[in-house]
C-alpha cells in the first residue's frame, strides 16, 4: 500500500520511524495497543495508535506507565486545556437534573447555548442547529445551502478537510477520505491562499481569490464556496484582502460563503471567531470541537436569519441535537473564555511565540518558514532553503524525537509542524516545550547533515 497520500494529513502510522518508536514503549502499552488494533476496524491515521492514554489534565495527556505529553495538538477540542474544572462541575450539574432531551422537546441549556453564540456573532447570525460533532454541521450547512439556491455543486480550497462524511468529504478535497469512495463530483477544488509558495510576482494573494472569480463566472451551478478561515492543518492565514474580495466575489454571484471554523473557533486565533480578524461575515458558519470543551461532543451550523427557509426538510434531526450536556460544556467553556481574558492572553502570546520561533528559523536551516496567528502555528521544514524542497523525513524525525521528550503535535503536509496548545498555557510551558522542539530541531539537523 503506498502511504504518499497520507503526507498530506499527518505522520504516516506504519512508517519505519514510527515501527522504531514502538520498541521505546513498555510491554503493557504494547499488549494494549495490540488488543486495539485486534478489536477495531482499521483506517489510516489510526491503527496502529501511537500510545495508550490513562489520564488527562490542563495542557497534559498521560500514558498507562505515568509519562506526561505536553499536547500542542488536541484534536482541537482543548481550548481552555482538559478537565476543566469548572467545565466539569457544570456537567455533572446538567448530568444529574437533565442528560438527554428527546427529539421533539427543548431545553433551557440548549437554548441558551444558541441565544449565547448569536451574542457572540454579527447580528446577521441569528439561525442555529446543534449536532454531535462538526462533521455533522458541515453537512447540514451544505444540505441548508442547497434548499436557498437550489443549486447542488460547492468550491472548495485544494486538499481541504470538511469532514468524514460521504457529503463532507464530497465538498473537500483530501485524496485520503475519497480513495474507493466512487464518483464525488459536486465539487470544483481551487488552489489553498498560501505565502511560503506562493506563486505570485507581486507576492499577494488576491489571485487565489480572483480564481474564485474566474470559476463562479463559468459554472453558474455552484451555490457555495466552503473554506476554514485559517486553514488549521498546515496553517495558512490569508491576507485581509483576500478575504475581503471572496466576500465581495461571493455576494457578486449570490454564492453562499460557509466559513468552517471548526478547528479555530473559540479564541484559537486571538479572537472569538477567526473571521473577525477579516472584518467580514459569512452566510453560514459551521463550529465544533472546542465548543464541548473536550468533554462532550457538540457543534453548530449558524445562519443568517433570513436563511430560515428549510421548515419543509430536516436538515439535521440528530438523536443527540439539543445535548443538555453539550449546551452544559459550550456554556462554561464560553465562560471560562471571557471571565478569564483568554483572547488577550493569546494576543500577548502570539507575540511571544513568534519571537521564539523565528530565533529558531534564524539559527536552523532546516526551518524554512514560521506562520501563524494567535496559538495556532506552522513550522515548515525544508532540506534548502532556496529550492524549498520539503524536509519529510526530518520533521517525522523531529516529532518523534518531540514526544520521546514529552511533546506532542501533528504533522502536517509531510513538513509542517502544526503547534497548538491549549490558551491556559503558562509561559514556563510555553518555555520548556519550545526547548524540547529546539533540542529536537538541532539534534536531526545534525543528523541528516552528516
Amino acid at each position: 500500500m503506498s502511504t504518499t497520500h497520507l503526507l498530506t494529513e499527518g505522520d504516516v502510522n506504519f512508517s519505519a520511524a514510527r515501527k522504531d518508536w514502538y520498541t521505546t514503549l513498555d510491554a503493557e502499552t504494547a499488549e494494549t495497543l495490540r488488543q486495539d488494533e485486534e478489536v477495531f476496524l482499521h483506517q489510516a491515521l489510526s491503527t496502529p495508535c501511537l500510545d495508550v492514554l490513562h489520564a488527562c489534565e490542563g495542557i497534559y495527556l498521560t500514558n498507562i506507565s505515568g509519562k506526561r505529553y505536553m499536547d500542542f495538538h488536541g484534536n482541537n477540542v482543548h481550548q481552555i486545556g482538559y478537565r476543566h474544572q469548572y467545565v466539569l462541575e457544570k456537567v455533572v450539574e446538567q448530568m444529574n437534573a437533565l442528560p438527554f432531551s428527546p427529539r421533539r422537546f427543548t431545553n433551557a441549556p440548549a437554548i441558551d447555548l444558541a441565544k449565547k453564540l448569536t451574542s457572540l456573532l454579527p447580528a446577521g447570525l441569528s439561525r442555529v442547529l446543534f449536532a454531535p460533532g462538526g462533521t455533522s454541521a458541515v453537512s447540514m450547512a451544505l444540505k441548508l445551502a442547497r434548499v436557498i439556491t437550489g443549486k447542488q455543486r460547492v468550491v472548495c480550497l485544494r486538499d481541504s478537510f470538511h469532514g468524514a462524511s460521504l457529503d463532507a468529504i464530497a465538498a473537500g478535497d483530501e485524496e485520503q477520505f475519497k480513495k474507493y469512495m466512487g464518483p464525488m463530483d459536486f465539487n470544483h477544488p481551487i488552489a489553498q491562499p498560501v505565502t511560503y509558495r506562493n506563486t505570485s510576482k507581486n507576492g499577494n494573494d488576491l489571485h487565489y481569490a480572483e480564481a474564485l472569480n474566474d470559476v463562479l463566472r463559468k459554472d453558474k451551478t455552484i451555490g457555495a464556496f466552503i473554506a476554514e478561515t485559517v486553514r488549521n492543518t498546515d496553517v495558512q492565514a490569508p491576507s485581509k484582502e483576500y478575504w475581503k474580495r471572496v466576500r465581495e466575489i461571493c455576494s457578486e454571484h449570490k454564492v453562499l460563503l460557509i466559513l468552517d471554523e471548526i478547528p479555530i473557533a473559540f479564541g484559537r486565533t486571538g479572537k472569538m471567531f477567526a473571521f473577525e480578524h477579516y472584518e467580514i461575515t459569512p452566510d453560514i458558519l459551521c463550529l465544533g470541537k472546542g465548543l464541548g470543551a473536550g468533554v462532550i461532543p457538540i457543534a453548530a451550523m449558524i445562519c443568517r436569519q433570513e436563511y430560515n427557509v428549510a421548515s419543509e426538510v430536516s436538515l439535521g434531526h440528530y438523536t443527540h441535537e439539543k445535548s443538555p450536556l453539550g449546551a452544559a460544556a459550550g456554556l462554561a467553556m464560553l465562560k471560562v473564555i471571557q471571565n478569564k481574558k483568554l483572547l488577550e492572553k493569546v494576543a500577548s502570546d502570539e507575540i511571544y511565540v513568534r519571537a521564539r520561533l523565528m530565533e529558531m528559523k534564524k539559527k536552523y536551516e532546516l526551518i524554512g518558514d514560521v506562520r501563524g496567528i494567535g496559538l495556532l502555528w506552522g513550522v515548515e521544514l525544508v532540506k534548502d532553503q532556496q529550492t524549498k524542497t520539503k524536509a519529510v523525513d526530518e520533521a517525522e524525525a523531529v516529532m518523534y524525537e518531540c514526544l520521546k521528550n514529552g511533546l506532542s503535535f501533528k504533522v502536517s503536509q509531510g513538513n509542517v509542524l502544526q503547534l497548538s496548545p491549549p490558551l491556559i498555557i503558562s509561559r514556563d510551558q510555553l518555555d520548556e516545550a519550545f526547548g524540547i522542539l529546539r533540542r529536537a530541531i538541532e539534534s536531526v539537523s545534525r543528523r541528516f547533515s552528516s
